[in-house]
């Protein structure tokens, strides 16, 4: 059994997922990455390797133990498997990283919005992740009974959009928002364990899911939307969560680490 500390990514296959993954591998973690189905053949047909597969094997080539499971958070059953699948391979996590998300598959007036849509990006970022954070907190404590010399930690990664309003994505804005509270409430509960649990909340970050919008954000940062006047990057996010994962908040539980070049910073 490896006596390194494990870490699982959720949606870790590509985009700040994938970064988080490789910056914990440079850490000395072994990784679990969850990630849904992902074509296993290009348009041509033939065989490509997926995300998942890549980021496992870049994971590997910086010297970690590394495997994927296809599991989709916002069903129960997949969420049971994954636990399942962590403690069969490595028989330990130490941290937890609740980073799946998605944004709307239209972006819809507030007044027009739909209860599909909304039922949707709740279940897999919100719902998911706090019942995927209660099964794997349950776990953390029986680690730490056994061992108490043992720490173990959760990390969730939000967005400015828990306090910014967008109003064509507001299931999208309730879902970060909501991940907010489900920090204080597991930090607060977990706290006499000795697990400390953070919030991490990116800013506008270069990724697949913000491409549509580059240009817009081009101008907006340019402009000086931003104090710090660049796109923020997936290793941007990364190094925070590895701040967290190496011990160094563990006395600053509940905290919401801001990676947003500034943005929330109220100025006149």
């Amino acid at each position: 059994m490896t006596q390194r500390p494990t870490a699982l990514v959720t949606g870790g296959s590509r985009g700040i997922g994938r970064g988080i993954a490789l910056e914990l591998a440079r850490g000395g973690y072994d990784l679990v990455i969850s990630h849904v189905s992902h074509p296993d053949t290009g348009p041509d047909g033939r065989p490509v390797e997926s995300p998942a597969a890549q980021t496992v094997r870049d994971a590997e080539g910086l010297g970690a133990r590394a495997a994927s499971c296809r599991a989709d958070v916002s069903k129960s059953e997949d969420r049971a498997r994954l636990v399942a699948f962590v403690r069969e391979r490595f028989g330990r996590c130490d941290l937890l990283v609740n980073n799946a998300g998605v944004a709307p598959l239209q972006r819809m007036d507030l007044l027009e919005a739909t209860e599909e849509s909304f039922d949707r990006v709740l279940g897999i970022n919100l719902k998911g992740p706090y019942f995927l954070t209660q099964a794997v907190a349950r776990w953390m404590i029986e680690q730490v009974k056994a061992d108490p010399a043992r720490r173990c930690r959760i990390v969730s990664v939000s967005s400015l959009s828990a306090y910014t309003s967008s109003t064509a994505r507001g299931e999208y804005c309730v879902s970060k928002a909501g991940l907010g509270m489900m920090t204080q409430l597991y930090a607060d509960r977990l706290a006499e364990f000795g697990i400390g649990v953070y919030e991490v909340r990116p800013g506008i970050i270069e990724t697949d899911m913000t491409s549509v919008v580059k240009a817009k954000y081009d101008t907006l940062i340019a402009g000086g939307l931003l104090p710090i006047r660049r796109w923020g990057r997936p290793e941007d996010v990364a190094l925070a969560v590895r701040a967290v994962a190496e011990g160094r908040l563990d006395y600053s539980t509940g905290e919401v680490i801001n990676v947003d070049g500034g943005f929330h910073i109220r100025r006149l």
